[in-house]
Formats: C-alpha cells, structure tokens, sequence
C-alpha cells in the first residue's frame, strides 16, 4: 500500500464495505466466522487485496476461501456502488498469516520460559567452579613493598628539590 492519504482511506472504506456485505448478503453455507484484517489498495486505486482471518480448523478456512472466490463478483459490485470512485478496484482475498505467526511467537515464549525456569533449577544447587571471590586479594608483603616505594619516592622527590635549588644557585650567580 502506498503512503497515498486517498488510497489510506479508500482501504479503510473498502475494509467496512466488505465486512458488512460479508455479514449481512453473502449467504453461503461453506462461509465460516470472517474477520477482514486489512485491505490495501494500490497506488493506482486500481487493485484492492483484503486479508482475512477464519476460526475454525483447516476445513472451515478452505470452505471460506471457496465462498469468497464465488462472492468477489458482488462483493466488487457493492464496493463500486458504495464507494463512488470513477474505476472500481478488482479484489482479491489472502488469508492472513497474523493468527499462525502468533501462535508460533506464543509457543517460542513458552519454550523460553520453560529453559528458564529450568536454568533456575540448575542453579540452585551449583557451587562456583574456583573460589567465590574471582578477584585477587592484595598480598600482605604488598604493604612493604608499598612503604619501601614511599620511601623511594620520597628521596626522588628530595634529589629533585635539591637539583631546583641548585640550578637556581646558578641562575643567581650568573645574573650577578
């Protein structure tokens, strides 16, 4: 369906139109309980294609088919009179996926949850494979090493002072 605001609401129309003349005109045996998902017109208004879903078992849906291929006729007919557009749109009907996708989206949650609840379980009574603490303790002969390097940077530090103050004996010395 295209982005076209006139083709939006002649899809909209069409999908009432439809609904109602299935409702209240077809009176076919083999039509089961239809719902009109969605109808998308072209971009040039000229083809209409209308999803639809069937409750019911596989039987029932091949039924429905049947009976809306033999209705399209009049259905066309009710669409163009009611719709008032100059060339009326042929129809086709699909059978919608959306019920059959949902229940495969609805058995994949089921499966997740079921893994997750299991890996639950599982967890429960597992100990770590090393030690509960992954990280490393600071050794204690780190504490000396750690005051042996203060004590050297200490006198880095005092070495530095000492050279500062010596080059600004020189810097003294060569301005006098």
């Amino acid at each position: 369906m295209s982005d076209n605001p006139r083709a939006r609401r002649l899809a909209d129309r069409i999908k009432e139109i439809v609904a109602t003349t299935i409702d209240t005109r077809v009176k076919d045996p083999r039509l089961g309980f239809v719902t009109i998902t969605d109808v998308r017109v072209s971009g040039d208004l000229q083809h209409a294609t209308a999803f639809y879903t069937v409750f019911g078992d596989e039987e029932e849906r091949a039924g429905t088919a049947a009976a809306l291929r033999s209705a399209t006729g009049m259905l066309r007919r009710e669409v163009g009179r009611q719709t008032g557009v100059r060339l009326t749109p042929t129809l086709e009907f699909i059978a919608d996926a959306l019920p059959e996708n949902a229940k495969t989206i609805e058995d994949l949650l089921v499966e997740a949850r079921h893994r997750d609840a299991e890996l639950a379980r599982s967890k429960e009574g597992a100990a770590y494979a090393g030690e509960a603490d992954p990280y490393r303790a600071p050794r204690e002969d780190d504490a000396d090493d750690d005051a042996d390097a203060a004590v050297e940077d200490a006198a880095a530090g005092t070495a530095v002072e000492d050279a500062s103050a010596d080059g600004a004996d020189a810097r003294e010395t060569e301005q006098a």
